[in-house]
């Protein structure tokens, strides 16, 4: 229960019940539960306790994940991905904490490596279905499950499965914008394919140059000009 913010509830008190009574009655409490206050105290405490040998060894346990992660990363970096591969499953497979979806995220991108394009998206695929990992964790591997499968996948399926990530607000607007543009194009739905391809031109932090400048030369395939577009609108 929250504490509260003065002393105003105690003068209150103070002022209403006399000293003696409510000596007394406190008195009464204490002989009458008092073994069950020290009870359901050291019960407390005992809780709060184990509490706290969860959380450490649950900390702990992170940590050991993260070790083990960073072990597996700098092998990969050293061109030693088959020797990273066993470190990554058993990570893959220990829940669905921050270090299990990204092992099984570089496991996909380790796949993507060695042109096994199906058993990639498949280990994308394990992560962006599951409601247990953290949403940004699917998100980006929806978008990895996507990019591998787009020349495969019909374009109305890649516009439904990246649309919500094809907004200015989202930390992948660029990437899933760019690919649900181009699937707009493919659908006949140039208009929208444009105006998407606008905003991604004159995105903000969350859209890479490159991005911004691929935006720029497919629009103008579709006869836009997001550049003069864009001097008008810092125009005014």
């Amino acid at each position: 229960m929250a504490l509260p913010p003065s002393g105003t509830t105690d003068e209150a008190f103070l002022r209403e019940v006399d000293e003696e009574y409510r000596r007394s009655q406190v008195l009464g409490i204490w002989q009458k539960y008092g073994r069950l206050i020290i009870g359901g105290i050291v019960i407390a405490f005992a809780a709060l306790g184990g509490f706290l040998f969860w959380q450490h060894q649950s900390d702990s346990a992170a940590g050991q994940k993260g070790e083990q992660y960073d072990a597996a990363l700098r092998q990969i970096e050293q061109n030693q991905g088959d020797k990273a591969a066993p470190e990554l499953a058993k990570l893959a497979a220990s829940g669905t904490n921050g270090f299990a979806a990204m092992s099984a995220i570089v496991e996909g991108n380790l796949l993507v490596q060695k042109k096994d394009l199906k058993g990639a998206a498949a280990k994308f695929a394990t992560v962006a279905s599951n409601s247990g990992f953290s949403k940004p964790y699917r998100d980006y591997a929806l978008l990895r499950q996507t990019t591998v499968e787009y020349d495969t996948l019909k374009p109305e399926v890649v516009v439904s499965r990246l649309q919500a990530l094809a907004k200015p607000d989202s930390a992948w607007f660029g990437s899933a914008g760019e690919m649900v543009a181009a699937a707009q194009i493919k659908l006949g739905k140039r208009a929208e394919a444009g105006q998407l391809l606008q905003q991604i031109a004159q995105g903000g932090e969350n859209v890479p140059d490159t991005t911004r400048q691929r935006a720029v030369q497919l629009a103008s395939v579709l006869g836009i000009d997001v550049l003069d577009q864009s001097k008008e609108k810092q125009a005014k």
